[in-house]
């Protein structure tokens, strides 16, 4: 229970309290039948009587990892062999070695919180005492600079203000994985550079995130970074395109994340924060700059932050993340390239097949009628427009079957110059009989936005396949190895 490096309590009892505690007021007069060290953390002249030690800094309690008070220890060869909490008469009794110690006292009562778990102290005491959890380069401000100018002007930021990652924020922020700080989660394009669960808290706290929504910043940055979702070339294309994170599980309603109105949009911390987190990262660390690596002609607001929840609860349709082969309650990130979204109108059609072949209409029109195949693109079906396929008995399969074979189109309609369209297909496929707008598997559909309004919306890819992006669901994790006012450095 002790951290490491801490400093070695005395052999025999040791005790901790505070006089704030009713039950450490309760033990107090017996602390006098034996021999024991007292460290008390409130208030020094407590227990009256003894001689305790006044552990003001909290040090003693922070090191030894005291949760509650009181804390009875017993030690041996500097070594902490056994302990307990608050006040069970049973267990006081054997580890002091007196049977009929506070024998006129309850069998037990619970104990207080130790001040050194207090929420207003314990990341400051852990900053403090801390050590080595945290690696990252130490950036010392002068006493007139501005913090937020310095990360502006060191180009920490994506043009927004960010938060200062202090060692305190860092070090809550890790409250929010039990992965280690140093452990390292990708390599992060497109300066190849490693990237630690510690460097990802950095850039979560930058970003405004809450320490409970780290593991699906962590699964992002895992996801984004693969070979198959090629961020690299994501950032390289001059197409308005970024990642698109689509979230689901149950942990995505834990965290508060929204799927409902205007999920695609503002006004939602969890939402905004874990997308910004992850465009940091490959800002910050991985050197993913605009007008740099970044070559995009025009961008899209969405390469600030696009991450949103899939609504599931009220779903007609099994989730994206159900259909890429995960369970319905794993917790999941789809990382997509995409653009900003464009909006579907169709406040009439009162079928399923009147709405797919609206749906198709406006799907042919992505980045260009005539361009076939190269390209993906997530439909965002509100939940008006799901209940007409829900009442048609249409389920997943079937409206992604029907949008495709609505979405077919005779060669002589796409090549070059046809339309007064310049652009298309070869010439050779003029006699084509049907071409197809996206290959079998590149709609993904998603149910999500607000109950009212007759509206969805669609986001077109980037170039797919094996030279370009491909769609890349990853689970989150929360498990691993246990994590424990200096800037700490954004950058690797």
């Amino acid at each position: 229970m002790t951290r490491p490096g801490a400093p070695a309590l005395p052999d025999g009892l040791v005790v901790f309290v505070k006089r704030e505690c009713e039950t450490c007021r309760m033990v107090a007069p017996l602390l006098a039948e034996f021999a024991a060290t007292v460290y008390t953390q409130d208030d020094a002249t407590f227990p009256d009587g003894i001689d305790a030690t006044h552990d003001a800094g909290l040090s003693w309690s922070w090191h030894h990892n005291i949760e509650t008070v009181p804390t009875l220890i017993r030690v041996v060869d500097g070594v902490e062999v056994e302990r307990t909490v608050g006040w069970l008469r049973d267990d006081w009794q054997r580890i002091t070695g007196i049977p009929t110690l506070g024998a006129a006292l309850p069998v037990m009562r619970p104990g207080c919180g130790s001040m050194s778990v207090d929420p207003d102290l314990a990341p400051r005491l852990a900053a403090a005492f801390g050590g080595d959890v945290l690696k990252s380069r130490r950036l010392e401000l002068a006493e007139l600079d501005d913090e937020f100018e310095m990360m502006f002007d060191r180009g920490f930021t994506d043009g927004l203000p960010v938060v200062p990652p202090t060692e305190e924020r860092v070090l809550r922020m890790l409250e929010g994985t039990h992965r280690d700080p140093q452990e390292i989660v990708a390599i992060v394009p497109p300066d190849l550079v490693p990237v630690t669960v510690e460097k990802v808290a950095v850039n979560a706290v930058m970003a405004g995130c809450k320490p409970e929504y780290l593991p699906w910043v962590l699964a992002a940055v895992e996801a984004v970074c693969t070979d198959e979702f090629n961020i690299h070339g994501v950032l390289a294309t001059t197409m308005p395109v970024g990642p698109v994170i689509v979230c689901n599980g149950p942990g995505t309603r834990a965290i508060g994340m929204n799927g409902g109105g205007n999920a695609l949009g503002q006004g939602n911390r969890a939402n905004l924060t874990i997308g910004r987190a992850v465009q940091l990262v490959v800002r910050n660390v991985g050197g993913g700059r605009p007008g740099e690596v970044d070559r995009a002609t025009h961008g899209n607001p969405g390469k600030i932050s696009f991450c949103f929840a899939e609504l599931e609860t009220s779903s007609p349709w099994t989730s994206l993340a159900q259909s890429r082969g995960y369970d319905a309650h794993a917790d999941t990130v789809t990382v997509f390239a995409g653009e900003g979204p464009r909006c579907i109108v169709d406040q009439k059609a009162r079928t399923a097949e009147e709405l797919a072949t609206v749906f198709a209409a406006c799907l042919r029109t992505l980045h260009n009628p005539k361009l076939i195949i190269a390209f993906d693109a997530i439909l965002v079906v509100g939940p008006e427009h799901a209940r007409v396929f829900a009442e048609a008995g249409w389920d997943r399969d079937r409206v992604l079957s029907e949008l495709h074979a609505r979405l077919q189109f005779p060669g002589s309609e796409l090549v070059h110059g046809a339309g007064g369209i310049a652009d298309g297909v070869p010439e050779h496929l003029r006699d084509a009989p049907a071409l197809p707008k996206f290959r079998p598997e590149g709609i993904l559909l998603v149910h999500a936005g607000g109950g009212a309004g007759l509206f969805s919306m669609m986001i077109g890819g980037w170039a797919n396949g094996a030279t370009g992006s491909q769609p890349v669901t990853w689970p989150v994790a929360y498990a691993g190895a246990t994590a424990g006012a200096t800037m700490n450095g954004a950058a690797g």
